[in-house]
């Protein structure tokens, strides 16, 4: 029996293994690519990175959209949650749930049929008199300061980052407001002492998982953005398919080096907010 349940368990946890050995093995894979030039060992190509000017100004343009997107989708979806908690999980889940269903690329495209200056809304300010020419409409989408594609990014996280807080505000026990009122503290002590310690673990995970997301997506900025400057994954991608032998081993150590620093501040964030969640823990299990 106890031989069976072994056997079960790792059968379960055989897919989650598969796909471990799979990602590690593309990680090796790709180092290897990074750091070779035929003639051995080097870290030429992450050396000569910085040398590019491309990248640098796709660096700053990509930190700009994914820093600037991430934290008005964290605050805006944020105070949703607290102030309308109860009514979303009760009776309009729903409509949190039905953004979720579309991936960003079919998002983004309803932002370029959307705010594009030949979309929907450009057309029917024409034809309703209030707008002269389609050229006179703001450039929203393909622009040079990727509004059009922060804007995609704001509308699709919002609903992420709901369901990713709604769960602990439903969580967050009573017995702690009740302590609060009874030792005279207002809504200030509250959010203080209370509330904003509960929340903070998951907003930064929140934050992480669309900071990661964002910074390495290719569809959106692929779809909206201009031929320069162009977010990282962009430049990435065009180095992987470029001509030059060189330009590939580029895009492995550019995508090595991205992948190094998230998981270091993955790592360290984790350190971090999990002793404050298993502070708040034990701090629950008393009332």
């Amino acid at each position: 029996m106890k031989w069976q349940r072994t056997n079960g368990l790792l059968l379960l946890l055989l897919p989650a293994y598969a796909f471990l050995l799979l990602a590690g093995g593309s990680f090796i894979l790709a180092f290897i690519e990074s750091t070779g030039n035929g003639e051995g060992f080097t870290w030429t190509y992450y050396l000569s990175l910085f040398d590019r000017r491309e990248l640098t100004d796709g660096l700053t343009y990509s930190i700009w959209i994914t820093v600037s997107s991430t934290a008005v989708a964290l605050i805006i979806g944020w105070l949703i949650v607290r102030s309308f908690y109860r009514l979303i999980y009760g009776n309009a889940k729903w409509l949190v749930w039905i953004p979720m269903l579309f991936p960003h690329f079919v998002w983004g495209y309803f932002v370029l049929l959307l705010l594009g200056q030949s979309g929907l809304i450009s057309t029917a300010l024409v034809q309703s008199g209030l707008l002269e020419d389609r050229t006179l409409f703001p450039v929203l989408v393909q622009d040079r300061s990727g509004i059009g594609i922060f804007i995609t990014y704001v509308w699709k996280e919002i609903p992420f980052v709901i369901l990713m807080l709604l769960p602990v505000y439903m969580q967050l026990p009573r017995q702690f407001q009740e302590v609060n009122t009874v030792l005279g503290g207002g809504r200030r002590d509250w959010f203080k002492t209370v509330e904003w310690p509960w929340v903070k673990p998951v907003m930064f995970e929140t934050a992480l998982i669309i900071t990661a997301f964002i910074f390495t997506a290719y569809e959106v900025p692929g779809l909206l953005g201009v031929s320069y400057p162009q977010m990282t994954p962009v430049i990435a991608y065009e180095w992987f398919y470029s001509a030059a032998v060189e330009e590939r081993s580029m895009a492995f150590a550019l995508l090595m080096l991205t992948a190094f620093i998230l998981g270091a501040c993955a790592l360290t964030g984790f350190a971090l907010m999990n002793k404050r969640r298993m502070l708040l823990s034990k701090s629950s299990h008393r009332y």
